[in-house]
């Protein structure tokens, strides 16, 4: 049976608390992407095209500093990678975690929340970083059930 890993970057608490309720449907660890300089509400206003996340965004080289890096990434063999869109792609931290480890031969199944928009090209923009990697088909998790997240997870294996 393959070890599985839930991690999230979460600038809200509403992909913490969808990672928390899929990591318990899926049996998996659960592992949190914390920038290494947390986001403050300024940097997080979006319509001020001077905050933080807003010039990370807008800059494609963009690769925020993660806090901590996860010792045994080797162990798992499919690792849920969740987040909020930001202007219809993930944010750049998650740039900067795929980068970060070797997911040749693992499976990579992307998750996200969003106010109103899709997974937009966020795939398209990760699935370069990662070489070797199998992607599964991402899932916006926007007010599921448990139930609905047990029967996903069911659905990928």
């Amino acid at each position: 049976m393959s070890k599985k890993l839930v991690a999230y970057f979460s600038a809200s608490g509403v992909t913490k608390a969808v990672a928390g309720h899929l990591a318990k449907a899926a049996g998996a660890d659960l592992f949190e992407i914390k920038p290494a300089v947390p986001y403050t509400r300024a940097d997080l206003d979006w319509t001020n095209k001077k905050s933080r996340s807003s010039i990370e965004m807008n800059d494609p080289a963009s690769r925020p500093e993660i806090a901590e890096r996860l010792p045994n990434m080797a162990d798992y063999d499919a690792i849920f990678i969740g987040f909020p869109i930001w202007w219809y792609v993930a944010p750049t931290i998650i740039n900067s975690f795929v980068e970060s480890y070797d997911f040749s031969g693992k499976t990579i199944i992307p998750f996200a929340t969003s106010g109103g928009s899709g997974m937009g090209k966020t795939v398209e923009v990760l699935k370069p970083l990662c070489p070797g990697a199998n992607w599964a088909e991402g899932k916006m998790l926007n007010r599921v059930s448990g139930r609905e997240l047990e029967d996903w997870v069911k659905g990928l294996s």
